[in-house]
């Protein structure tokens, strides 16, 4: 019986310490935008509006985190609807033979408190390459109007169009090879 019990004390301790927590992006609360530079001389930004992100992490402090995101590419939105069109042409996206674009983080490298490197596979216009992005964990709350557990994060970094092979026939000055990547993001705790 005492065999039994201490076999049951492991388990609950374990399940309890080491259960992962999965958390889902909060779209009405999250950014994901971009900016190239124009010519060489002004910065162009722009967004997409559908896209969902999961976390999934042992660690309260989200050492561990395994992040998914999913964008719909054809929701680019740069607020001039004959760049957005193009944007979703052969010329760049190809949206209708490229809808998705996806990324899973594979490290998470710990720099400073709340700051962290991450490193995963994006996957964009039929190339997967693997890139790293700055990573701040700025904390979690108890949100006071839901009551829902929400943590919060910013993403920065840059990847190259070029290394997508997108929109090969403008290059730099016309449109910057780097794009410069920001997202912001709530997830609520599931």
């Amino acid at each position: 019986m005492k065999k039994l019990f201490s076999i049951l004390v492991v388990a609950l301790l374990s399940t309890t310490l080491f259960a992962q927590t999965t958390w889902k992006v909060d779209p009405m609360h999250s950014k994901l935008t971009f900016t190239v530079t124009h010519l060489g001389i002004a910065d162009v930004a722009g967004l997409f509006k559908t896209f969902d992100v999961t976390a999934v992490a042992n660690q309260p402090d989200f050492s561990d985190a395994v992040f998914e995101l999913s964008v719909d590419v054809a929701s680019i939105n740069t607020e001039v609807q004959m760049r957005d069109d193009h944007l979703k042409s052969a010329d760049f996206f190809e949206v209708a033979k490229y809808p998705k674009m996806t990324f899973k983080s594979t490290a998470v490298k710990k720099v400073s408190e709340n700051k962290y490197t991450l490193t995963g596979d994006l996957t964009l216009h039929g190339a997967t390459k693997p890139v790293t992005m700055d990573l701040w964990y700025r904390g979690t709350i108890e949100n006071p109007q839901s009551k829902a557990i929400t943590s919060g994060f910013q993403l920065t970094g840059t990847l190259k169009r070029s290394d997508f092979n997108i929109g090969p026939k403008f290059s730099a000055p016309m449109i910057s090879d780097e794009v410069q990547i920001k997202a912001d993001g709530e997830f609520i705790k599931k």
